[in-house]
């Protein structure tokens, strides 16, 4: 039976050391709590993320390894490069939340259930609202054609999901997102748990401590809190091809 911390709603609880996560399932630390915005900066503080499915409690997760991107490293493949060249897309930043949120919860071939409940729905956009998470936006005219999304703290970014609804949206969001974070001086992404699909985008996997070490130095720094909309009103799609 597996026996991890319980956290009660509306509690000032502290989370446990993230070194107390379970092996298996990899990172499990605590259960229940609540998703209100103390108790979410505060997890992203530390290193820690909620991830359940619709009918579980509220869990909370610090794997080891941890899945990163380097802000100045995404790869982007010889034919990603000509596609940007050519493409008339353009990007934004916080004009969509909502809507990014609900195309990444949206049922899909190989993904037919979602952890984004209405709970998650609510609690990001309260964070949004608050300035503390941000959308960034592929957009093809007037549709929205990728996204991704995710929370600032500091100057840390914890991405938490991306979609595509034509071909290319969501890395054309991601290399945005992280060609921003850059020139903002933001070292990292966080995207959490490993898959291939994000190593084929130049992500790379840490050890969790020498992850949250990066984490307690980055959300110490003074954040960009609010909405960042205004802030890449001059980037240019192409620029992104270079």
């Amino acid at each position: 039976m597996i026996r991890i911390p319980i956290l009660h709603p509306g509690s000032n609880e502290a989370f446990p050391d993230v070194a107390a996560a379970l092996a298996e399932p990899n990172g499990l630390l605590a259960a229940g709590g609540d998703l209100s915005p103390r108790r979410l900066l505060d997890a992203y503080r530390r290193g820690i993320f909620p991830w359940y499915s619709r009918g579980e409690p509220i869990l909370w997760w610090s794997p080891d390894p941890r899945m990163v991107f380097e802000t100045n490293r995404i790869h982007v493949s010889t034919k990603l490069r000509r596609f940007l060249r050519r493409c008339d897309w353009t990007i934004r930043a916080d004009t969509a939340f909502a809507e990014v949120m609900r195309a990444c919860a949206a049922r899909r071939p190989k993904q037919p259930t979602t952890w984004i409940t209405r709970e998650m729905f609510d609690a990001y956009c309260t964070l949004h609202t608050l300035g503390h998470a941000h959308s960034f936006e592929a957009w093809s005219g007037d549709e929205l054609v990728g996204g991704i999304y995710g929370v600032a703290v500091g100057h840390m970014f914890f991405g938490e999901s991306m979609f595509s609804a034509r071909m290319n949206g969501s890395k054309i969001a991601l290399l945005a997102l992280c060609h921003s974070l850059h020139e903002w001086e933001f070292p990292l992404l966080d995207a959490q748990v490993h898959s291939e699909h994000l190593v084929s985008l130049g992500a790379t996997d840490v050890p969790r401590a020498e992850f949250v070490r990066h984490v307690e130095r980055q959300t110490a720094k003074p954040g960009l809190i609010g909405p960042w909309r205004d802030r890449i009103a001059s980037t240019d799609i192409r620029d992104l091809a270079d």
